[in-house]
């Protein structure tokens, strides 16, 4: 979990700068704007270290949720290569449909190149967490 967690801000962190020349400590204090809202973007690092262990956490409940349906439902395990890949499209439509909507986090362009980037990542993500549930289990 952890070095999927940070593989994931290392992506996202590198995107925005190299693209944008954005800092990581932003990246990480928009994460923390889910909850702050505008003001973790002045913050310094404090918010930013919010943000960091916000990421942390929700990737932690991201693998846990995959873990426990994947102990009830066995198909989730005999077929990770399918299930994790469809689990990290439905990550990614989660958490950019229902729950970025629904946080404090300001509204942002649409920036094409990041949401494809974003849905390969997501993917990864999705069939690294399957495949480490169907070891463990």
């Amino acid at each position: 979990m952890l070095m999927l967690a940070t593989a994931d801000l290392l992506f996202a962190c590198t995107y925005w700068y190299s693209k944008f020349g954005v800092p990581p400590a932003r990246i990480a204090q928009n994460i923390a704007s889910g909850l702050l809202g505008k003001h973790a973007f002045v913050g310094g690092g404090s918010t930013a270290a919010l943000g960091v262990l916000l990421h942390y956490a929700m990737m932690a409940a991201m693998v846990g949720v995959y873990y426990v349906a994947a102990g009830r439902l066995v198909v989730l395990t005999q077929r990770p290569w399918l299930y994790g890949a469809l689990y990290g499209a439905l990550l990614f439509i989660v958490m950019n449909l229902i729950v970025v909507p629904l946080s404090a986090v300001p509204k942002a362009p649409v920036v094409m190149s990041w949401i494809i980037s974003s849905i390969v990542v997501h993917v990864i993500i999705g069939l690294a967490i399957a495949l480490s549930a169907r070891r463990a289990l």
